[in-house]
């Protein structure tokens, strides 16, 4: 390599020296481009050990929470036996049942389920919601990587997004199938009922996931989701 660079600076001398005013007009965009990969690594080092610490301290959460937290073990374990910390994700219920959701003509939404009903792992939903990482310095609230929130939330201007319960990350089903229409619940989902190991956009390997979720709707298979409207109560 240096054989080769020196023939180049000998018999391109004119070239070489246009070159270097190029890589001096460079030079500070490489190294300013290097110094955001450095902040980049240094946001997220760590990160599976952070991500452990953050999810083990919501067991304290949970004791000191009282009756507005509570915890869900993943929804295909047996309910009736202990499991490890990470067969379960916890949930702080911020509103239950807050909104009256109707069709277009005034009647209730899914008649054949009645309000106090949860989904089953065969429905469709119909959710709003906003998926954040644990806070980091750059992003002391959680970065923000999905949603259909973006900024602060409001049950009247929100977007909605339908899926299957079943296509979901283990974690978000578990949460779904214990929820009822107009829950609004903050669910916090260990890596291991979430992406894992697996690198999502916007969302590196082992990372927690935290969820605002609120139940606007569901239907069973075969059965049409009408339309929605919301109004507060």
């Amino acid at each position: 390599m240096k054989n080769y660079q020196s023939n180049h600076v000998t018999k391109h001398p004119s070239l070489w020296e246009g070159l270097g005013g190029l890589f001096a007009f460079l030079l500070p965009l490489l190294f300013t481009a290097c110094s955001e990969s450095a902040s980049d690594d240094d946001e997220y080092a760590n990160w599976q050990a952070r991500n452990d610490q953050y999810f083990a301290s919501l067991q304290d959460s949970l004791t000191r929470g009282g009756a507005s937290w509570t915890r869900l073990k993943k929804y295909s374990l047996d309910p009736s036996t202990e499991g490890q910390q990470t067969d379960y994700v916890y949930v702080h219920k911020i509103e239950e049942g807050s909104v009256v959701l109707d069709s277009s003509d005034g009647t209730q939404l899914s008649s054949t389920s009645s309000p106090l009903s949860t989904p089953m792992f065969t429905d469709s939903v119909r959710v709003s919601y906003q998926g954040r990482l644990i806070p980091t310095t750059t992003h002391p609230e959680g970065y923000v990587f999905d949603g259909t929130v973006f900024g602060k939330y409001s049950i009247g201007t929100t977007s909605t997004a339908k899926f299957l319960a079943s296509a979901l990350v283990d974690g978000f089903t578990t949460a779904l199938l214990h929820m009822h229409r107009g829950d609004r619940w903050r669910v916090y989902i260990p890596y291991q009922l979430g992406y894992n190991a697996t690198v999502q956009t916007g969302v590196p390997a082992y990372s927690t996931l935290i969820f605002d979720i609120t139940l606007i709707d569901f239907s069973h298979a075969g059965e049409v989701m009408p339309v929605w409207k919301a109004r507060l109560k």
